[in-house]
């Protein structure tokens, strides 16, 4: 009986410091992104214009939306949510085309696991593929989405938008 009580014991506590590192893994907030709230623009090389739009963190949840803008007309919506869930913190993104035409299937969308976070700085992984989308506060006005690629063991980012706080 005493064996049993002490099994029990270590396997209790092995389950709970265990729950508690996954935990601490997936430890990301709306706090690791605040800093994106606003209304931002920002250009493509190609000439895109781009609205991005981002509420104020509610209930541990962050919703914002973009529009992108080439030759005077839209060509692409974009919904994105930030909020926790069972396996953690997460940015879901789903795309439209003009007229709400949804480019993903109704009860799909694009999903990206926290990764980490440092002031004003927020990793997130595309789930299933080796893919990472960085945000980064570079100064008060400006704010960017970088793409992130393994190359060599190594994460190297590329800029997709750099935005500019609309006043």
């Amino acid at each position: 009986m005493k064996y049993l009580i002490t099994f029990s014991i270590v396997l209790v506590t092995c389950f709970n410091l265990q729950s508690h590192a996954q935990t601490d893994i997936k430890a990301g907030s709306v706090a690791d992104v605040s800093f994106i709230e606003g209304h931002w623009k920002a250009k493509t090389e190609d000439g895109q214009s781009i609205d991005g739009v981002w509420l104020a963190p509610e209930n541990g949840n962050i919703l914002g939306f973009m529009r992108f803008m080439k030759d005077g007309r839209a060509a692409l919506y974009e919904m994105l949510a930030y909020e926790r869930q069972e396996k953690g913190f997460v940015s879901l993104v789903k795309h439209f085309q003009p007229g709400l035409i949804g480019s993903e299937e109704k009860d799909k969308q694009d999903r990206y696991a926290f990764v980490e976070s440092s002031k004003d700085r927020a990793v997130f992984q595309k789930e299933g593929e080796e893919l990472r989308i960085l945000y980064e506060k570079r100064s008060t006005n400006q704010f960017v989405i970088a793409r992130g690629n393994l190359k060599e063991g190594k994460w190297i980012f590329k800029d997709l938008f750099v935005f500019n706080k609309v006043k």
